[in-house]
């Protein structure tokens, strides 16, 4: 399985990206310096395209798939693409607060803590439904991992299209998210003109 190990706050600060929207709390002190470099349209429709990939831990090809997906859908494309990066089952995991990072409710979907509907799952581009149930099983709750991560997690706020009980790690899904509700900086505009060439 390809992973990308780039050191997280260099990639953000290449991005021009806050890493708080990675759920990592820490800041770079560098700044990123280039030399009075004009970006070219390509340049910029390309870093849209590498921020959404880098903020939701997606490769190229799952990537591609997610757009032409989205392109199938009714609607706007690019407001597709982000409601389905949105309602991956790790990004759910994240947004409920059960995880500090897109990288560790990755891990922790990965490790088998995840009911969805009462059935493990185990896969974390898992697309959430409207009216589907999550929660984490019963005998990961009591871990001490968890009571942490609540700790660390109890002053983000969850979006109005989840529902969270954090005492009983026990969440639904109210509806998908519209495209407002998603507070991720990146121009899906963008990325439609780009593979759209």
């Amino acid at each position: 399985m390809a992973v990308n190990r780039v050191p997280v706050l260099k990639r953000c600060r290449s991005l021009g990206l806050e890493p708080g929207f990675l759920g990592i709390d820490k800041r770079s002190n560098r700044e990123l310096r280039r030399a009075n470099r004009k970006m070219s349209e390509y340049g910029s429709q390309l870093r849209e395209k590498q921020k959404a990939k880098f903020i939701y831990g997606v490769l190229e090809k799952p990537f591609r798939n997610y757009f032409e997906k989205a392109s199938r859908m009714k609607g706007q494309v690019g407001e597709n693409l982000m409601i389905l990066l949105e309602s991956r089952l790790d990004n759910v995991i994240f947004r409920l607060g059960w995880a500090r990072t897109r990288r560790e409710a990755r891990q922790i979907v990965g490790h088998r803590h995840v009911l969805v509907n009462g059935k493990i799952v185990n896969i974390p581009s898992y697309l959430i439904k409207a009216g589907d149930t999550v929660e984490i099983k019963e005998k990961a709750k009591s871990s001490e991992r968890y009571k942490e991560i609540i700790e660390m997690t109890s002053g983000r706020i969850v979006p109005t299209w989840l529902e969270s009980d954090k005492e009983n790690l026990k969440g639904a899904v109210k509806a998908l998210p519209s495209r407002e509700e998603i507070d991720v900086p990146v121009d899906e505009l963008q990325i439609v003109e780009l593979y759209s060439k």
